[in-house]
């Protein structure tokens, strides 16, 4: 039996918890310590940012408060990170709380509480990999893989007004998907087209 390089039997204990615990760090601290997508006058609440969402894939839903009392609640983003996993793997990423940031503030300018249509959220990067090769417009190094992208359209909504409230944010990458009715929104630089 091949030993995992990732395991205690593939490595020296040490080497192990130094290698574990790294990687926990940058996986809890990253999001948390990115540059922020909005600025914070897009952010004023009332002390709550909520949302919800429909994973058309695996037919979950969850109906969230992800921010509270001035900070992020981390119980809420794991659960978000459950349902925007990579289904066809079963695996989970942290998904960036700026990326939330961006889908709240869409729903608040929008004026719904619908929950959003999920398409893709994480991919793990053999998802991507397969995809990439198999459709097109997927992007071999694709910001799915990082938890930083989600691809969703809103009930009750047109798309056109979900993509032109995502453009009027400029914030993050904004991909337009009219055939297969949906938009991508991701936290890196601002940018757009269309798929």
């Amino acid at each position: 039996m091949k030993k995992s390089v990732l395991s205690p039997e593939g490595l020296s204990r040490r080497r192990f918890l130094t290698l574990g615990a790294g990687a926990a760090l940058a996986l809890a601290a990253s999001p948390v310590l990115a540059t922020p997508v909005l600025p914070a006058s897009a952010l004023v609440t009332n002390g709550e940012r909520r949302l919800s969402f429909v994973n058309l894939h695996t037919g979950e839903t969850l109906k969230t408060t992800y921010w509270q009392d001035g900070q992020y609640v981390a119980s809420e983003l794991a659960a978000i990170d459950h349902v925007l996993r990579d289904y066809r793997v079963n695996e989970a990423c942290n998904m960036a709380p700026q990326l939330m940031d961006m889908l709240y503030v869409l729903r608040q300018k929008l004026g719904t509480s619908e929950p959003f249509q999920v398409i893709s959220g994480y991919r793990s990067p053999q998802t991507n990999a397969m995809l990439h090769r198999t459709t097109s417009g997927v992007a071999n190094n694709s910001r799915h893989m990082r938890g930083q992208a989600i691809d969703v359209r809103l009930p009750g909504r047109e798309l056109n007004r979900l993509l032109q409230a995502a453009y009027d944010l400029r914030a993050g990458g904004v991909g337009y998907y009219p055939h297969s009715d949906f938009i991508h929104l991701d936290v890196g630089p601002y940018r757009t087209w269309k798929g």
